[in-house]
């Protein structure tokens, strides 16, 4: 993989290629304060939420203020979020002229590492603050936005000029068991994957030859011989009526997840086998389909390792109670304790 594959899968080069078969995206410059302020490594304080949202929170912080001290140290300060008004605006106009809900991600990354820290555990996006919190909450943006190029092979070579840019995509409805990795090498559809290879989705055994037929035939129809690179990988949706979508473009290599593949098969040149143990490896036309065959093989999401602790999560959700008491208890000894120290100073 070099540098210039990589380049070439920026989603401003290749949208225009396919936009009539993708779902409908607007781009925005990114502007480098707005960089500065993404990779700014200070406490999270997000920024670009509207008039409203901002007035309740000043209300609840006035209230709050009025039951807990935060602190009495006089050198403490109060971190305030900057401000951009003028790239607020043109987001709230590109996500109402995307129906009012939108999925956000860079010139390559989506950031689907953070999607724990949303309300609704979505990333599903209506402004600015919403995408903030998502982007300074991922390592997947902060790798765009730092090393893009982390796994060339021609590292030695300058890296290309980068104009960064915010990708608005129409929110749509995706259902993971719809979602499949294709690896093109040499312009040949070489290998499919289940994309949500985690979990174990009965409909796709069950229509194993059509999905995989839909998928070839979207793709000689639509993308083969099309784009800049002859080998790349592919993202796409087949629907309940089963139409593909092309969903997004990646570079060829370790910078992509290969998923139920592994990338030392998918480089080495010899064709690939049906299932990841040794098997029959004769040349055939068609590419493998390899999906989670059964429950059994069902693991953990691996964007759970980017999660908070979770007994952070146990206590905001009051799922464990015991944990809560405990917590509770803590607090109340604290303040006794406290209360005590302020009585002895008084009495000195």
């Amino acid at each position: 993989m070099k540098k210039e594959q990589v380049v070439n899968c920026q989603f401003s080069v290749w949208y225009p290629i396919f936009k009539k078969h993708t779902i409908k995206s607007l781009i925005l410059p990114l502007p480098q304060n707005v960089i500065d302020y993404l990779l700014d490594d200070g406490t999270l304080v997000v920024s670009g939420g509207d008039n409203n949202t901002q007035q309740n929170q000043t209300n609840n912080s006035d209230s709050e203020e009025e039951d807990v001290q935060w602190s009495d140290d006089e050198t403490t300060t109060t971190v305030t979020a900057p401000e951009f008004p003028e790239f607020n605006s043109k987001v709230l106009e590109a996500i109402n002229t995307l129906g009012g809900c939108v999925f956000p991600k860079l010139n390559w990354s989506a950031p689907r590492d953070a999607n724990w820290i949303a309300l609704n555990s979505s990333l599903q996006c209506q402004s600015l603050s919403d995408i903030f919190l998502l982007f300074k909450s991922s390592d997947f943006i902060t790798h765009d936005l730092t090393q893009p190029f982390l796994h060339s092979s021609d590292k030695d070579s300058p890296n290309p000029a980068i104009n960064y840019e915010l990708v608005l995509r129409k929110w749509s409805e995706l259902l993971p068991g719809g979602e499949f990795r294709c690896f093109i090498k040499e312009n040949k559809l070489i290998g499919i994957s289940q994309r949500d290879y985690t979990q174990y989705y009965h409909h796709i055994s069950k229509q194993e030859g059509q999905i995989c037929h839909s998928i070839q035939e979207f793709f000689s129809q639509h993308v083969q011989y099309q784009f800049l690179d002859e080998d790349f990988v592919l993202d796409v949706y087949r629907d309940s009526w089963g139409k593909v979508w092309l969903i997004d473009l990646n570079p060829f290599g370790e910078v992509t997840d290969s998923l139920l593949f592994t990338w030392e098969e998918l480089t080495s040149g010899n064709s690939l086998s049906a299932n990841q143990e040794e098997g029959d490896t004769a040349q055939q036309e068609d590419p493998v389909f390899r999906y989670t065959a059964s429950d059994v093989t069902v693991q953990p999401s691996p964007c759970l390792s980017y999660r908070i602790p979770r007994d952070f999560v146990d206590l905001s959700t009051g799922e464990d109670a015991f944990k809560l008491i405990d917590f509770l208890k803590l607090k109340k000894r604290q303040q006794e304790d406290s209360e005590e120290e302020v009585e002895e100073e008084v009495r000195q």
